[in-house]
């Protein structure tokens, strides 16, 4: 996926999507493509073999008709695409960058587009980055076998890679279920250290909790009995 990174990033001009949920880097999204506008945007991505933008955008609580300038989104690319019969599409996104709006160009393309500017993570220190990094890994590797845990254990624990830090606190934002607010705050953060030491103090009360719960529910499964509680 770095050279699809390295192509956007060569790319100044982006169709825009504004939608109402943060994307962000490595986040695989599925979208529904309907209005007659982002079909045609559709169209014109893929036959160029290029991206687009999605961008933050709450109508109800904004008194706008798009996103500011300033706005920092995640270009997407298109992985899959499923043309239906009445024009309309599902399509399967993963994020590869995030950008900050400039400003808007004037085209004579229905949707939106932008000039944009790209950015990553300031640089940290390696050595108060990697500890980090694991010990938020290891936080969320035991929620994630807690949760497959509950689940019944059908299948086979899903494999989660181990990735650079910076990677990796996108990897587990996108796991949880935050409010846009959240995660859009976590999107924009220029700190891997600040984003992981923020999902740090997320995971450390929930994953005991969490465990509690799976076995809990797998001695109740088994009829057998268990002292803890779950602490509310």
């Amino acid at each position: 996926m770095s050279d699809n990174i390295d192509r956007a990033r060569r790319l100044k001009h982006l169709p825009l999507f504004p939608l109402p949920l943060v994307m962000l880097p490595g986040e695989v999204l599925p979208l529904h493509i309907f209005e007659d506008r982002y079909r045609q945007m559709l169209r014109d991505v893929e036959t160029a073999g290029t991206f687009f933008g999605i961008l933050l955008f709450e109508p109800d609580a904004a008194f706008a008709e798009k996103p500011p300038a300033g706005s920092v989104g995640c270009v997407a690319e298109v992985r899959e695409s499923e043309l239906l019969p009445d024009g309309r599409s599902n399509i399967v996104t993963q994020g590869l960058v995030r950008f900050r709006l400039i400003d808007y160009v004037q085209t004579s393309d229905p949707y939106l587009v932008g000039n944009l500017e790209f950015f990553d993570d300031e640089p940290g220190d390696p050595a108060e980055l990697g500890p980090l990094a694991d010990e938020v890994f290891a936080l969320f590797e035991r929620m994630a076998k807690a949760a497959f845990k509950m689940s019944g254990q059908r299948g086979r624990i899903p494999e989660i890679p181990r990735t650079d830090p910076e990677s990796l606190s996108f990897l587990i934002t996108a796991a949880f279920i935050f409010d846009n607010a959240k995660k859009y705050a976590l999107l924009q953060s220029t700190s891997t250290s600040e984003r992981l030491q923020e999902l740090r103090s997320i995971l450390q009360p929930a994953v005991g909790q969490m465990e509690e719960s799976a076995d809990i529910q797998r001695a109740a499964q088994t009829n057998g009995h268990s002292k803890k509680k779950i602490k509310l």
